[in-house]
């Protein structure tokens, strides 16, 4: 997956949109207008706050289906994503939760969304849904079917969830990659809210081997100069809302504030990294140099 290619940049940040209950939910209001309404809202407090991409999600639509959606639900998530692809220019990605990767790989073709976030693509979770089985089988065959591009970051381990079994997280990221055929795993905490360690992170990443790998929860403006270090880029939501509360709208102030953080931690380490990198030539010139970096004497 070429990251710059997909988000203009090589160390993205992807906002989620979090849909108000949408229609045959439980806490479904009734009205997709006020749907809409809320959800460009958002994306333009996210555009605004300087995201590089943005992420649709039913979030609000719990107890989830574990797999197949209602298609009222496909229907408006469609309309929903058309709308916000005519408000901003930022790339759009959805995920179809619980686990409807079909669907959500179905709308963000139609509507030429770049990408889909899919909980489990490989292995066996126990949810609070059930039993949930990755089938990376059907849904790579439906975009090769669809004759689509749409990219698919998939969850390893995914939050809210337990593997039946107890594969190591070196194993997953593998197999998520090289069996799941995923584009870019994600690395989450055991919940919405909670950040993956930086050892797992890094584990993570030695595994990818090049394969991006994405911070999918827990990220804020506190926490982001230390984890990005060991990913190429993040997914965030709750930091960025009102007073950091999930069922508040987003607050473009903590959009910037996080954005910020991040590009001063990625520009802080090419910093570290130039002088390495100028340590390491200088030594290479000097061989006999005593300390790399300084000038040998005579």
């Amino acid at each position: 997956m070429d990251l710059k290619q997909t988000f203009k940049t090589v160390n993205p940040v992807i906002g989620v949109v979090h849909l108000l209950p949408l229609p045959t939910s439980p806490r479904w209001g009734g009205s997709l207008q006020a749907v809409i309404d809320r959800a460009e809202q958002e994306a333009t407090a996210l555009a605004s706050g300087g995201v590089d991409a943005i992420i649709v999600e039913n979030f609000f639509d719990a107890p989830f289906a574990k797999s197949c959606v209602d298609p009222a639900v496909v229907s408006a998530m469609t309309l929903v994503v058309q709308r916000l692809m005519n408000l901003v220019t930022l790339p759009i990605g959805l995920n179809v939760l619980r686990n409807d990767a079909r669907s959500a790989i179905a709308i963000a073709t139609c509507t030429q969304a770049r990408f889909i976030r899919v909980n489990v693509l490989t292995g066996i979770m126990a949810t609070d849904q059930g039993l949930i089985e990755g089938e990376a089988h059907t849904l790579l065959r439906y975009r090769r079917e669809l004759g689509s591009d749409v990219k698919i970051l998939a969850d390893v381990l995914v939050k809210h969830a337990r593997p039946l079994g107890s594969p190591n997280l070196t194993t997953a990221v593998q197999e998520t990659i090289d069996r799941g055929l995923a584009d870019g795993v994600i690395l989450s905490g055991w919940a919405t809210g909670s950040p993956p360690t930086l050892e797992d992170l890094e584990l993570a990443s030695a595994a990818a081997n090049g394969t991006p790998v994405f911070i999918g929860s827990g990220a804020s403006w506190e926490n982001i100069p230390q984890l990005i270090q060991a990913a190429d880029g993040v997914i965030v939501s709750s930091s960025l809302k009102r007073r950091g509360k999930i069922d508040q709208p987003i607050d473009p102030i903590r959009v910037s504030q996080f954005v910020e953080a991040m590009r001063r931690s990625l520009a802080a380490q090419g910093a570290v990294q130039g002088v390495v990198k100028s340590d390491a030539a200088i030594a290479a010139l000097a061989p006999n140099s005593q300390v790399a970096g300084l000038s040998t004497s005579t």
